[in-house]
């Protein structure tokens, strides 16, 4: 019998992870590389696509077949997720002509949102969004680039997303999947005919800028001569539309029906449920979700990993010195003493707004916070406080959610490397009074690459999203300690409360920071 492998590659924030699988759902290699995200200006967020995007994608692909010494031609379709959306301006031979302005965390087009915003009035903006427009849209982040960089504009071939550019690398066709398209692109697509709509472009861009809707299993082209000296892969190998790395790893955790919810925590935390029909609420977000007929309703906040990321950086110094020199990882150092500290870090509440904040607050200019700080407190507090805080605004947004009737939360599937931490996922379980249940296999967003690639080229058994299910297999599931939570329903009042009563000193700082920039 022939050897039978899917390839599925997700390329996020700071790292892009690869995977290879079987026709029995098995991961059989791994693979990661690193990279920055540069922040050049204040609320200013990009990658280089070329070297970060494309380029991480050709060293995990060379890297996985050398490894296994796995023959390229039994790879049978490619499956391709990346950070949304993004706003990618390329020629007409796909060449970058700036880096990547990144999803809602670049808040740099908040004059575009407002200047959109008023041109099509709040009524109209609601009808389309059900909210107001804000960072994670793409149509503002093409508005800014005609803006104030007209001559990259008119270069301009195509705005692409993350998932495009590499999907466009890969095989010399423009695609984007419906489910980004009609979400992050809205309204610039007919959400019936999936065609650009030139009166909603025209403030714009033209319609022929942008790429063609396809579902994201659809095969959106093959593996080219090119593409196959650069990857490794073999010339014709089927590539899948893809996705954004939230999409694919909410399908790697099973969101194929309602009331299943991913939480992923990853540089950021973004969360899916899925529901019957689309939720309107101004605070949050809502598509037709991947699995066709399943609709969604997310939210996502700014800072997570990013988050302790800093506190590693500039916090946690030595620690990172004692494994750059080969000790242990900084992460588990940072940890060793945040077991000890109690609920609520002997009184500090943290706003994680670090870089603005989505929802349910969706504030571009808002700031962080650490509350309650006194000659008593350490490090360690500062930094469980960070952790709490994640649980606190995911607590927040998913009692919002549970106000609709029709956004009921069954089971909550944590994914995402903040899901291999115990502590904090049993801080976070414990803030939201709730079960929280990690995968066996926490590889994320590659292992849904990896299925619907498969299900892309019809395999046997995988005829449909559902299932893919089978291929799913349950982990550890966390249970909420009821003191612990008692105890974080008092410090979550306080952490509900500072934002509305901090938050126009916040604009102050962020205005008079911009001043200096």
């Amino acid at each position: 019998m022939p050897n039978v492998y899917f390839l599925g590659i997700d390329t996020g924030t700071n790292s892009s992870k690869g995977a290879l699988m079987d026709e029995e759902g098995r991961i059989v290699a791994l693979h990661t590389v690193h990279h920055e995200m540069t922040n050049p200006k204040p609320g200013h967020y990009e990658h280089d696509a070329d070297e970060d995007w494309w380029g991480d994608f050709c060293r995990i692909s060379n890297a996985l077949l050398e490894n296994t010494g796995i023959d390229p031609q039994d790879i049978k379709a490619v499956g391709i997720s990346a950070l949304g959306a993004d706003c990618l301006p390329v020629d007409e031979n796909c060449r970058p002509l700036r880096k990547a302005i990144l999803y809602g965390i670049d808040a740099r087009a908040t004059d575009e949102i407002a200047q959109l915003t008023e041109m099509y009035g709040e009524e109209q903006i609601l009808k389309w969004y059900g909210r107001p427009l804000g960072s994670s849209d793409v149509m503002p982040k093409i508005l800014w680039i005609k803006n104030k960089e007209p001559e990259v504009y008119e270069k301009t071939y195509k705005f692409l997303t993350g998932s495009s550019f590499i999907t466009a690398k890969l095989t010399g066709n423009y695609v984007v999947d419906r489910f980004l398209g009609l979400a992050s692109f809205n309204p610039l697509y007919d959400p019936d005919t999936r065609q650009p709509v030139p009166e909603y472009c025209a403030p714009v861009c033209r319609p022929d800028q942008l790429a063609s809707i396809q579902e994201s299993a659809d095969i959106a082209g093959y593996i080219t001569k090119e593409a196959a000296k650069e990857t490794g892969l073999s010339e014709g190998t089927p590539v899948i539309t893809g996705t954004d790395d939230s999409g694919a790893e909410a399908i790697s955790c099973g969101v194929v029906e309602p009331g299943k919810m991913m939480l992923q925590v990853g540089s950021s935390v973004y969360m899916i449920l899925g529901t019957e029909h689309l939720v309107d609420d101004e605070r949050l977000w809502r598509e037709q979700f991947i699995v066709p007929g399943l609709c969604d309703i997310s939210a996502g906040t700014n800072t997570a990993g990013s988050l302790t990321k800093w506190y590693r950086d500039n916090i946690f110094p030595d620690a990172l010195a004692i494994e750059s020199m080969g000790g242990r990882n900084a992460y588990e150092i940072m940890m060793d003493q945040v077991i000890t500290i109690p609920p609520g870090s002997d009184g500090l509440v943290t706003l994680p707004y670090f870089a603005g904040e989505r929802t349910p607050i969706n504030d571009s200019l808002a700031r962080g916070m650490v509350f309650g700080l006194t000659l008593s407190h350490t490090r360690e507090h500062m930094y469980r406080s960070a952790l709490e805080a994640v649980g606190y605004s995911i607590r927040q947004q998913i009692r919002i959610m549970e106000t609709h009737p029709d956004a009921k939360v069954d089971r909550i599937i944590a994914v995402g490397g903040g899901a291999l931490n115990p502590l904090w996922m049993q801080i976070i379980t414990d803030i939201l009074g709730k079960p929280v249940s990690t995968p066996l296999n926490t590889v994320g967003a590659c292992f849904g690459d990896c299925l619907m690639a498969a299900l892309g080229v019809r395999y046997p058994g995988f005829e449909d999203y559902p299932s893919l299910t089978r291929y799913i297999r349950a982990g550890r599931t966390y249970e909420p300690d009821p003191e612990n939570h008692r105890i974080y329903s008092e410090y979550q009042k306080i952490y509900d409360e500072l934002y509305e009563q901090t938050k126009e000193s916040a604009h102050r700082l962020s205005e008079l920071a911009s001043l200096k920039n």
